[in-house]
């Protein structure tokens, strides 16, 4: 994939590798446990096979997921997210907390699975041991680096 901002930026950083449509998607598709071709592109319709191929490609190729060979004749893979892909888990988590929100229609809604209410996000600051609210976060610039967003 190329490279679409050049910018001093976390999140501009991350997009370059995850911003391609369909991605997050395909990401998603593995961590709800699709783990092939076939079973990625059923959970995805209106994604073309060659489409998928190569983001999937990309996505191996990028370490956010790890493929094994399951059957030589005709090569078939099996997929799966690598550590740095499941820690994707929270955006997504963030993604359908946002959408329940704003969307004019919701799809799905994120609960606790013991209660079946709905939870929110919270932030935790483990040298404090406390949670943290909204307005006690600050963005700085990693030492040495520009400054980040």
């Amino acid at each position: 994939m190329k490279e679409n901002y050049n910018l001093p930026c976390n999140i501009a950083q991350t997009l370059n590798i995850v911003g391609d449509k369909w991605t997050l998607l395909i990401l998603h598709e593995i961590l709800m446990g699709a783990s092939t071709f076939n079973e990625i592109k059923k959970g995805l319709d209106g994604i073309s096979s060659n489409l998928l191929s190569d983001r999937l490609k990309y996505l191996t190729e990028s370490g956010l997921v790890t493929n094994s060979l399951y059957s030589a004749h005709p090569p078939r893979y099996q997929y799966s997210l690598t550590e740095s892909g499941q820690d994707l888990e929270p955006v997504f988590h963030s993604l359908l907390l946002w959408g329940r929100k704003h969307l004019e229609k919701c799809y799905k809604k994120l609960v606790h699975d013991t209660c079946r209410h709905e939870v929110e996000i919270t932030y935790y600051c483990s040298h404090c041991e406390e949670n943290v609210t909204e307005d006690e976060l600050v963005v700085l610039p990693v030492a040495g680096e520009e400054e980040v967003s």
